[in-house]
């Protein structure tokens, strides 16, 4: 199983940008059992979670601190998950690792940078 995170960069404050993590090694049935989520981690920080979304595409929560300005979502059918980032925020600068979940059983994509500057 592997996750490939793209899609990030550099962005001026307010700006947007859409992370997506692309899943392999899943068969099409398989990789809908798994919960998919998005995390974060600046430096000296520890990961925190950022948004995560259940099997099923109606379940999904976010962190506070980003409510109302990220989305979570996932294709299924093409074996990946987004996070869609509106007015982004210098403290938003991090990177952005997709994980899948399943009981024990934890994937966990190489991550990519996004960094909110003017």
């Amino acid at each position: 199983v592997q996750l490939v995170e793209s899609g990030g960069g550099l962005v001026q404050p307010g700006g947007s940008l859409r992370l997506s993590c692309a899943a392999s090694g899943f068969t099409f049935i398989t990789f809908t059992t798994y919960g998919m989520s998005w995390h974060r981690q600046a430096p000296g920080q520890e990961r925190e979670l950022v948004a995560s979304i259940g099997i099923t595409c109606g379940t999904s929560s976010y962190a506070d601190s980003v409510k109302g300005r990220f989305s979570i979502s996932r294709d299924n059918g093409r074996n990946t998950v987004s996070l869609q980032m509106n007015s982004l925020k210098p403290e938003d600068t991090a990177v952005y690792y997709c994980k899948a979940a399943r009981g024990t059983s934890n994937y966990w994509g190489q991550g990519t940078q996004v960094t909110v500057s003017s």
